[in-house]
């Protein structure tokens, strides 16, 4: 109910890794780098500040149409709930920001796309329905 929902703009800085959970559930995971952009007034132009990194998590149907649509190097839109978690492993302490992607796509303002609507197939007890 209070979660943090956000949208980050970036560009994928990993392959999608495609797995299949013990439930078998499909889940996909990238990397996604988001880097801020500020105008230099002594260069008279536009510079490259800090780079961010998030973990990106997509589950069932958006897990397998992120594994099947992006590659690394393209832009994207994220939006989604931010997980923001701390701990310590072999004596070093680290900080991880996930988010849990409820929409992932290419951000249009820096190329164009061509959307295919997937058909999922329903299978019943005695028969196949394509959906």
């Amino acid at each position: 109910m209070n979660e943090t929902m956000v949208t980050v703009i970036g560009n994928a800085a990993s392959e999608v890794e495609a797995r299949t959970t013990a439930a078998g559930h499909p889940v996909a995971r990238l990397r996604l780098a988001t880097t801020v952009r500020r105008y230099d007034e002594r260069r008279g132009g536009w510079t490259d500040a800090h780079t961010s990194f998030y973990t990106v998590w997509a589950f069932r149907t958006l897990a397998e149409n992120v594994a099947a649509s992006v590659t690394v190097g393209e832009p994207l839109v994220v939006t989604g709930r931010l997980r923001v978690q701390q701990g310590e492993r072999d004596g070093r302490r680290w900080t991880s920001a996930d988010i849990d992607a409820t929409a992932v796509g290419h951000d249009l303002a820096r190329g164009t796309s061509v959307f295919h609507r997937v058909s999922r197939v329903q299978v019943t007890s005695d028969q196949v329905v394509d959906t």
